[in-house]
């Protein structure tokens, strides 16, 4: 069976091809998301999702949370007392995502379609795909998120051609895509966007502004209750998206702190987020040559879509009503599933040609003949331009640059910049050439660069015919098999909580963090249905324990309107 995931930085989804179309698998918990947030207890137990965030108000030093943001770096997790890297964190997420997907399919899952942002660089699209590995997934095909979301759409069965814009801001990342539908080919035009732009910076804004009507310094705040600020900044953010001012409430001490706060001034204060959002948009239809009356339809997705105050200005950005008929949380998720279904060739599945576009120019360093005689080095000189449509195979002529010189050294780059030194190295290579003057030799330098992100590089001595060829997979950061199943050994000492105790444990830490942010006769009631739920677990009559859940579940419900 083959699943598609949408393996987000707020949420992650998994999903299905049913035989009435894609469908998202339920968690354990019986819900569509599944917050990518992971903690680990100092006996190695994992909480995934729910209960992980939970435990963030309680035990904020074992859980971690968007590290898809930190996808593709050497960043350290440290959870109590255990390191991790981005992509062994979302390797658990991933984990706990295919066990579920199995208890609901009856089932093995081996395969997913993972997506990733179009936006995502080839660091952060290998990581994605070890981090499948690590969980136990093949992933032979990533697809980026908005042309998931174009397939979820149902777009690629349109009966006319199509140009749209798919809007994507998600908890953590920012995509803009323009795509193009003709016949059967879905072909991605121009992407653009930001990794480090999403729903979270919205909610930081929120409690920035409370912060600052409160005259609180954040440094003075304990861990604890920064958390419980956030916690209640993302609440008050999505309230204000239905009315004109919202009262947000926050627990110092013991002492109940609150601010009114006007949509008006989160608007003002959003300024800065929502002009980060307009240049993407700019940038992308330059790229595809286009204004924005050519654009036909308009499509949101991504959670942080359905605040009013983003919707508003996209309103006013694109002079005409995006289109919002599906749920921007599942949408990615449900085209992964379609995708798979593609790839399993499903015959209820109309096939559908999708093209892809390079997110980044790849390119090599060289040096540039400024004056006769004068030459500055470390300049880039692009051979794949970004957006160019993928798979794309260019060839670059250099020459060589000094006089007897024996080597070229090819180094491979990816980025935007003038200088070599401000792009992404993913890897070099070097190939002899007969000594000679300057500029006498020459070799073509062809890149070759595929949907699933492998680039192939050859290099050919003009005069010689000799070549050398090496395939990037960004060996820097690249694990082999066997470190791959020697780190799955590692991580599998962590034990991902059972699916029938998840639902209790889930509820008991719910409720512990609600006891630590109550006061006087609310905490004493709080105690006291705790503590029966407690004892009905310790007797393990599952009747009792269910009556004492629900309970202790209407007692919570009271306290916090979820």
């Amino acid at each position: 069976m083959i699943v598609g995931i949408d393996l987000g930085t707020t949420n992650s989804l998994i999903a299905y091809y049913s035989e009435e179309g894609p469908k998202i698998i339920p968690n354990r918990l019986g819900k569509n998301l599944t917050p990518s947030v992971v903690s680990v207890d100092e006996e190695g137990n994992v909480y995934v999702g729910e209960t992980a965030r939970e435990r963030m108000s309680l035990y904020p030093d074992s859980v971690a949370q968007t590290f898809k943001r930190s996808m593709g770096t050497e960043r350290d997790y440290i959870l109590s007392g255990k390191h991790f890297k981005p992509e062994e964190l979302s390797s658990l997420v991933l984990r706990a995502l295919k066990e579920d997907a199995e208890a609901f399919l009856g089932e093995e899952v081996t395969e997913a379609v993972i997506s990733v942002p179009a936006y995502f660089d080839d660091k952060r699209r290998k990581a994605t795909k070890r981090a499948g590995e690590l969980a136990g997934l093949k992933v032979e095909r990533m697809i980026s998120e908005p042309t998931a979301a174009a397939v979820a759409y149902g777009l690629y069965d349109k009966t006319q051609d199509t140009r749209f814009l798919v809007f994507d801001l998600g908890g953590g990342t920012f995509d803009v895509s323009i795509l193009e539908l003709y016949h059967n080919i879905l072909e991605v035009r121009a992407v653009a966007g930001d990794n480090y732009l999403g729903g979270e910076d919205f909610t930081e804004v929120m409690a920035k502004l409370f912060l600052q009507k409160q005259k609180i310094q954040l440094q003075s705040l304990s861990e604890k209750e920064q958390v419980r600020l956030y916690r209640q900044a993302e609440k008050a953010k999505r309230e204000i998206s239905d009315k004109a001012q919202v009262t947000m409430s926050f627990l110092q001490g013991e002492e109940q702190i609150e601010a009114q706060i006007t949509y008006k001034e989160y608007e003002e204060a959003c300024e800065e987020l929502l002009q980060k959002i307009r240049e993407p948009v700019k940038k992308s239809l330059a790229d595809a040559g286009l204004k924005l009356n050519d654009i036909d339809e308009v499509l949101l997705i991504g959670g942080a879509t359905r605040l009013s105050l983003v919707r508003d200005f996209l309103i006013r950005l694109f002079r005409k009503f995006p289109d919002t008929k599906m749920n921007p949380d599942e949408t990615v998720a449900l085209g992964a599933a379609v995708q798979a279904a593609m790839k399993e060739r499903r015959e209820e599945v109309k096939e559908v040609i999708l093209t892809d576009v390079c997110s980044f120019t790849l390119g090599t360093e060289v040096s540039v003949e400024y004056e006769e005689g004068l030459f500055e080095t470390g300049r880039f000189c692009p051979i794949i331009e970004r957006n160019t449509v993928i798979p794309a195979s260019h060839t670059e002529r250099l020459y060589t640059a000094h006089d007897n010189q024996k080597k070229v050294r090819v180094r491979v780059l990816q980025g935007e910049s003038r200088f070599a030194r401000n792009n992404l190295y993913l890897g070099e290579l070097e190939i002899d050439v007969p000594k000679g003057p300057k500029g006498q030799e020459s070799v073509d330098v062809t890149y070759t660069y595929d949907i699933n992100s492998l680039l192939e590089v050859e290099v050919t001595v003009v005069s010689t015919g000799l070549k050398q060829k090496m395939i990037i997979k960004g060996e820097e950061n690249q694990m082999t098999d066997e470190e791959i199943k020697k780190r799955m050994e590692e991580l599998a000492y962590l034990k991902i909580q059972p699916r029938d105790y998840e639902e209790n444990r889930l509820v008991l830490t719910r409720a512990e963090r609600l006891y630590e942010e109550a006061l006087g006769d609310r905490r004493k009631k709080l105690d006291h249905y705790i503590t029966a739920f407690e004892t009905a677990l310790k007797k393990g009559d599952h009747n009792e324990i269910a009556d004492a859940r629900k309970a202790l579940n209407e007692v919570l419900e009271e306290d916090e309107d979820w």
